[in-house]
């Protein structure tokens, strides 16, 4: 099967390098970095094999996120770091984070195509690879235990809907999970299913994510006096279809609040004009800020367009909403990550559907850090209740 596997990736590789031109016409790859994810020439070559060299591969935001702070700890003169990851916000996040670090390289990670898995490895040549969160990606798997890599899946998320696809190929699945030499689950059901899926050495220790030790930005001080004469909730990690709602819990505060501010930060800026489209079309004064700019008079809608900075509107804004929660149809994929928004004390409410942070939320709710809401009517009448409270921070 693995043979077929082979045979089909690298059958394909012409359609996947249309499929990276296209979503360079989408905004969803780096222009000019895209060559790192398909061409072997742009790889990461480990010129200094005296150093060990650990690699990270985390696919996204909130994995990259997970392990900044682990990789902080780690660092030393004697190690480099490789981190790979897919998504464009992702590698703007490492940049911002950790760029300024000489031991750390960051490159897209390479399409599973065994030609140039292969190469990947041999340039890199790593000491050891850790795959964050539900990164299970066949070819690199199996060339990484073949070269007696060690290789280590680190806060391991395997929901029941992963589990149940993986399970439909029993002995597959059993021969890719069992090439990770140790794996660190990030729940109890995840530890579960990978014992399911036939990993051995399963350790569980805890969610990475409540581990990660947040650094709480501040506001500039200009954007912060002028905030502290209104009143102002957040509304972050929205989804499509999300702002609508958030749009309109706006409109019912604001007849109670006439001072009120939402602010907004999206999963993916690059709708932050469509947001703002949405926004005036009920005619609300908005503003896009960019990082640094600072915050018009008389604006009510703020709309952010950077990244890294959600920890500033945390520290500033006790009463958050955290998205990916409140529509129907994102109910098997729910769920964005409220554990720095706790970390910050803010009231976290969020919507039914948080599938994927399921037993984070249960901790946090049985707290009373977080609270399910599930009308825009519900959010507005426990942001005017909270308000009541505010008190110039």
């Amino acid at each position: 099967m693995l043979l077929i596997y082979r045979y089909l990736t690298n059958l394909l590789f012409p359609v996947l390098i249309i499929l990276v031109y296209f979503r360079i016409f989408l905004n969803k790859e780096d222009k000019f970095r895209f060559k790192e994810k398909i061409f072997p020439s742009f790889f990461y070559s480990n010129k200094n094999p005296k150093k060990k060299l650990i690699w990270f591969h985390a696919a996204s935001i909130g994995e990259v996120s997970s392990i900044i702070s682990l990789i902080k700890k780690l660092n030393t003169d004697d190690i480099n770091f490789l981190i790979t990851s897919v998504t464009l916000t992702s590698g703007k996040l490492i940049e911002k984070e950790l760029g300024s670090n000489q031991n750390l390289i960051h490159k897209y990670f390479p399409l599973d195509c065994y030609f140039l898995v292969n190469k990947f490895l041999s340039l890199a040549k790593p000491d050891i690879a850790m795959f964050v969160d539900s990164e299970i990606w066949p070819n690199f798997l199996f060339e990484i235990k073949k070269r007696k890599i060690p290789l280590v899946l680190i806060n391991g998320r395997i929901n029941k809907k992963t589990l149940n696809k993986w399970r439909i190929f029993p002995k597959i699945s059993e021969s890719i999970f069992k090439n990770f030499d140790l794996c660190l689950p990030s729940s109890r059901e995840s530890e579960n299913n990978l014992r399911l899926l036939g990993a051995k050495n399963i350790k569980y220790i805890g969610n990475l994510k409540f581990n990660t030790s947040f650094i709480s930005k501040r506001l500039d001080i200009e954007n912060k006096n002028f905030l502290n004469s209104h009143k102002v909730w957040f509304a972050s990690s929205t989804h499509k279809g999300e702002e609508i709602f958030c749009l309109n819990v706006h409109v019912k505060v604001k007849k109670i609040y006439n001072n009120l501010i939402t602010i907004i930060a999206p999963r993916h800026i690059s709708r932050i004009i469509e947001i703002e489209n949405l926004s005036k079309t009920l005619n609300l004064k908005t503003q896009i800020l960019n990082d640094g700019e600072k915050i018009i008079k008389n604006k009510e809608i703020i709309i952010i367009n950077s990244f890294g900075v959600l920890s500033k509107y945390f520290d500033y804004c006790k009463s958050v909403f955290v998205g990916k929660s409140i529509l129907k149809k994102l109910e098997a994929v729910g769920g964005q990550n409220p554990i720095e928004a706790a970390k910050c004390g803010c009231k976290v409410y969020h919507g039914p559907y948080v599938y994927n942070f399921n037993e984070v939320y249960e901790y946090l709710n049985s707290l009373g850090i977080t609270e399910i809401i599930e009308t825009d009517k519900k959010l507005a009448d426990k942001l005017i209740e909270d308000f009541k409270d505010t008190k110039i921070i």
